[in-house]
């Protein structure tokens, strides 16, 4: 009991809350980032696989499936590691920001490229699904209007695409704020990695001198309530949209 009570006792001490606070921020920015990234991404491999179908576009159409095959049957870590390695990082990512010195802001610029080319796969998919479901009377609409190809994707066939996987779209965010916790392994900026760093210095703020499995259960704990309410806040509002989505063909 003493013991649970001196691992409590540091979640009183504020530099460490900052500490936490911080972690989750950049969690959240390492997730936004990622998501919009992806989107845009995902969205241009749905649109190459789906309508790149002419002899001519073939090979382009191949590679992207490839792609997206190669990415979404292999693990997340893997491609975390081959980025950092790998990954050039432009000269506005090399030096301090946010207040993180310059080796964390590329590590940053790094694991965002790396979840994003890991999460624009199944995005890509995800995606893909929605613009199977809009009609093709839709593109005949778009030429009708005088709208080139290109202003009929973007104007008229992604919208309502967007509009038929928004539910599924926000169920593969929760999946990439959760998937952030494996930059733990790599980076000392995000949640989970400011939680690890904490328990390795447990024993200077517990009062009790050494690191106890109290201390494991009340800073994973403290990390994995964050991590629900997040998500369960995101879980909430896909229901809210499935259940509208449902609501609406009665409506009509």
């Amino acid at each position: 009991m003493h013991e649970f009570l001196g691992s409590l006792h540091m979640l009183e001490n504020t530099a460490i809350l900052i500490f936490i606070a911080k972690g989750v921020a950049f969690t959240v920015i390492i997730s936004v980032l990622s998501v919009l990234a992806s989107i845009v991404f995902g969205s241009v491999l749905a649109l190459i696989r789906n309508y790149f179908t002419s002899p001519e576009q073939r090979i382009l159409r191949w590679i992207t499936i490839v792609y997206i095959e190669i990415f979404r049957n292999t693990p997340l870590l893997f491609w975390i590691f081959i980025s950092l390695v790998f990954v050039p990082v432009p000269d506005a990512f090399s030096h301090q920001l946010f207040g993180l010195s310059s080796v964390e802001t590329k590590v940053l610029f790094k694991t965002v490229i790396a979840l994003t080319l890991f999460e624009s796969a199944t995005i890509a998919e995800i995606i893909r699904g929605g613009l199977n479901a809009v009609p093709n009377g839709q593109f005949e609409a778009g030429h009708s209007q005088g709208f080139t190809m290109v202003q009929t994707m973007i104007h008229i066939i992604l919208p309502q695409a967007y509009r038929h996987v928004v539910p599924t779209l926000l169920s593969q965010v929760i999946t990439i704020i959760k998937d952030t916790s494996f930059l733990a392994n790599v980076a000392t900026i995000e949640l989970m990695a400011r939680v690890k760093k904490i328990l390795s210095n447990a024993n200077m703020y517990n009062g009790i001198g050494t690191i106890n499995v109290a201390d494991v259960f009340v800073l994973f704990g403290v990390a994995a309530l964050i991590y629900f309410v997040i998500n369960y806040a995101l879980s909430l509002t896909v229901r809210y949209l499935q259940a509208r989505e449902k609501r609406q063909p009665s409506q009509v």
